[in-house]
């Protein structure tokens, strides 16, 4: 036997940067929650998946029904990965899970939520896109399938109440299943996505399956678990 030991692996450190939002609740909670409730009626879609930070800032340890606000945005599909401007040792906030705030994200203006472009009326079940997804568009449709011809790009969303279904490479994010449907799938040629999430479950592209990266892959919801599976 050699004495001479193997060498230690390398360990590999890249940085990763994601958008995330801020909730910052008003007084009185009950009139906020019926507005925030106004606003996904009016932009379904909007916050599954996306990480939440929620800043206390404009409330009190006295505010009213402030220990309901966590059940709350739970229900309501809002998940809240942050909490800041409150203090932990707020009597109402006793039973809250507190998660770890993230540490030198910086601030952006303001952002206005967009209004859901697609029309309610009724008409097909599914919405078929012959053009690509260009970065910064947002695609809405909670009456079904949305198909995709050609590719999703980094920074575009695509939201749907049925499957999504992306014919060229997905690169943006795929929320599918919005409004509780767990059956909902995600299918693409490539899978190359920043976020995908069905029914409210989601997973970051460090956390989807490195064996089907690039590859033609569908994405499924197994309980409380994405699953990733080979197309072919």
């Amino acid at each position: 036997m050699s004495d001479t030991a193997s060498p230690l692996p390398r360990i590999r450190i890249s940085g990763r940067s994601f958008l995330a939002l801020t909730l910052t609740p008003e007084a009185p909670l009950e009139s906020w929650l019926s507005a925030l409730d106004h606003q996904i009626a009016r932009s379904a879609g909007f916050f599954a998946g996306k990480p939440i930070i929620l800043d206390l800032s404009m409330l009190s340890a006295e505010t009213l029904h402030l220990a309901d606000l966590m059940p709350a945005l739970k229900d309501r599909g809002i998940r809240v990965i942050g909490i800041e401007g409150g203090d932990r040792t707020w009597p109402a906030l006793s039973e809250w899970e507190w998660p770890e705030s993230f540490a030198g994200g910086r601030a952006s203006a303001e952002m206005a939520i967009p209004e859901d472009d697609v029309p309610q009326a009724p008409g097909p079940r599914t919405l078929t896109l012959e053009d690509p997804i260009r970065s910064g568009q947002h695609i809405v449709w909670p009456d079904g399938d949305v198909v995709i011809l050609g590719s999703v790009a980094s920074g575009a969303e695509v939201s749907a109440g049925g499957s999504i279904h992306v014919y060229g490479a997905l690169r943006g994010r795929a929320i599918a299943g919005i409004g509780g449907h767990a059956d909902a799938r995600i299918f693409t040629r490539a899978l190359q996505a920043e976020l995908v999430a069905i029914d409210g479950f989601y997973a970051t592209a460090e956390e989807m399956d490195a064996d089907q990266t690039s590859k033609p892959t569908q994405v499924a919801l197994s309980g409380e678990t994405l699953t990733f599976s080979s197309l072919t």
